[in-house]
């Protein structure tokens, strides 16, 4: 008897999942966006390491994307600024949305 395999689609096929929400100190802001910058770009330089010990070129697209999260890195830090000047406290809401396609 021979079975045979179908593929089936997933329910889900979009979700967002909450990954910072709430109201911060001007410190706790700037540790908060600052730990997640910089793990987007340890990511980016070990892949563009990975690639370029194992198939010999370079990421153009991670060394792209390492530069758009430094400005961005350098953009939050300067609004987070803003507000410690201010003594005002900063809202933070940050969600992922995966999508299978």
């Amino acid at each position: 008897m021979e079975k045979s395999h179908q593929k089936t689609t997933p329910q889900i096929v979009k979700d967002n999942f909450v990954l910072i929400k709430g109201e911060f100190a001007p410190d706790e802001a700037l540790e908060v966006t600052t730990h997640l910058i910089t793990e987007k770009i340890q990511f980016h330089k070990l892949r563009i390491f990975s690639r370029e010990i194992r198939f010999g070129y370079v990421d153009k697209s991670s060394l792209a994307r390492i530069e758009e999260l430094r400005l961005c890195k350098e953009s939050i830090n300067d609004l987070i600024q803003v507000a410690k000047n201010a003594e005002k406290k900063i809202k933070i809401d940050s969600s992922i949305t995966i999508q299978i396609i």
